[in-house]
């Protein structure tokens, strides 16, 4: 039976990896998958087990009782994620990301690829890496006339974006997961990958800039940039990504999960962005008041951003977490992991492994089989440098993020022009911040 639901799980693999020549969305398969892996083992009464990290051993349990365990930790995440991407969608309400172009006063291509690349970094690690991406692809836009020149610009946001989400708790899926599963703290996970996510995004823009797509000067004129079309884009903006970046002070200070925080800043950002409105609606009704109506019709900018927000991604989660979750009940997990050890001892080889494999294959499953198959404890190194691996291993094929995706679709980015073009400069970056995580951590944190 176990080899019925190892099949099941690669079919449905293999279905969210072949999103795009299938034209099914992935969380199609990933559902089925989850929802199938668990009738199976309910139906046929298999075992069902929860790894004791302490002991690293497996400890039967009831499947009403570890359904409902994934379900919380999943949930955490979820709920999560839906008040990140809230805020954001609150403050692209306001505009008010259309401030960053405030920051673009310079017509060199060399110029304006490192302010790209360090806006891609530094975005990418409060608003999350994806939204980084589309941020700046949108920007970019407006800048650069010039298709061709554009595309390679975009390339290079796809590998910063992602070496920015890599060293910051909110900054990427898989590191979120990692820290509100109690596998990093923030301020460890800060100190061990932010410098090796530096040497990444660095060392391919050092390459990129002796490129003949980034000299010389484009064309358009930087300075007729458009305004915010709310006069309250700018501090709905800093208001935005400060509440985001209390969260893990929040959970620091409380020790409540970080979906409390996140919920507690929904709320304050949700208070001003009715205000500034001067709308009197209730979130939990459907419609507003329609003596004070807003810009957007029938809504408050609550609800008007929770009906943009992407729910096709947050059921996608759902899916390939509980699904995960059924391997790992099963005992498969962490069986695996003894194998795998067995045959590499090198664990520093098998998490480069992985940072590879996530450029092939989705991160946030990766990730989660290696919450399962491993036990080591809070913040040992392992942990940080599969945050590293997991996110950044993803720029070294344009469908291997989805920061990659994204771009893909904006800007239709050919896969084998990126294959051939950017691809190479995310491996060196991805190897350069790998030994530099490894030099870090034995001779100077371990020091």
């Amino acid at each position: 039976m176990e080899t019925i639901i190892i099949i099941v799980f690669l079919a449905g693999y293999l279905a969210i990896t072949l999103e795009h020549n299938l034209k099914i969305d992935k969380l199609i398969p990933a559902l089925a998958m989850m929802a199938i892996l668990w009738a199976i083992i309910a139906l046929t009464h298999m075992d069902v087990f929860e790894v004791n990290a302490e002991l690293r051993e497996l400890e039967p349990s009831h499947i009403d009782e570890i359904l409902l365990h994934h379900l919380g930790k999943t949930a955490e995440i979820l709920v999560f994620l839906l008040g990140a991407m809230t805020i954001v969608e609150i403050i692209d309400y306001f505009d008010g990301f259309a401030t960053i172009k405030g920051f673009i006063r310079t017509k060199s291509k060399r110029s304006l690829l490192w302010l790209f690349s360090i806006l891609a970094f530094v975005l990418s690690a409060i608003i999350d890496n994806l939204t980084a991406t589309i941020v700046l692809i949108t920007i970019l836009q407006k800048v650069v006339k010039d298709r061709d020149t554009r595309l390679w610009f975009a390339g290079m946001i796809i590998i910063t974006a992602n070496a920015g989400g890599a060293w910051s708790p909110i900054g990427d899926v898989t590191t979120t997961m990692l820290w509100i599963a109690n596998k990093v703290t923030a301020l460890q996970l800060v100190e061990h990958v932010l410098l090796p996510s530096i040497v990444c995004m660095v060392v391919p823009v050092l390459f990129a800039s002796r490129f003949k797509a980034f000299s010389g000067t484009i064309d358009s004129d930087v300075n007729t940039l458009e305004e915010p079309k709310s006069k309250y884009g700018a501090t709905m903006l800093y208001l935005g990504l400060g509440a985001i970046v209390f969260v893990p002070f929040f959970k620091t200070v409380t020790h409540l999960p970080p979906y409390v925080g996140m919920m507690l800043s929904l709320a304050v950002v949700a208070t001003f962005a009715e205000v500034y409105s001067n709308s009197k609606f209730s979130i939990s009704s459907l419609e507003g008041d329609d003596e004070h109506n807003d810009t957007v019709g029938h809504h408050s900018p609550v609800h008007h951003s929770l009906s943009k927000i992407e729910l096709p991604s947050i059921l996608f989660f759902l899916g390939i977490l509980l699904a995960v979750a059924a391997l790992e009940s099963l005992g498969l997990l962490f069986h695996y992991a003894e194998s795998l050890n067995a045959a590499i001892p090198n664990t520093d080889i098998v998490v480069m492994l992985f940072g590879v494999g996530s450029a092939v294959i989705d991160n946030v499953p990766l990730v989660a089989a290696s919450m399962g198959m491993f036990s080591e404890g809070l913040d040992d190194p392992l942990w940080h440098f599969i945050a590293y691996s997991a996110g950044t291993g993803g720029s070294m094929l344009i469908i291997g993020s989805a920061a990659g995706v994204v771009a893909m679709g904006m800007e239709k980015i050919d896969f084998f022009w990126y294959l051939k073009n950017i691809a190479w400069l995310a491996l060196i970056g991805f190897l350069s911040g790998a030994i530099t995580f490894i030099l870090l951590r034995d001779f100077v944190l371990n020091a």
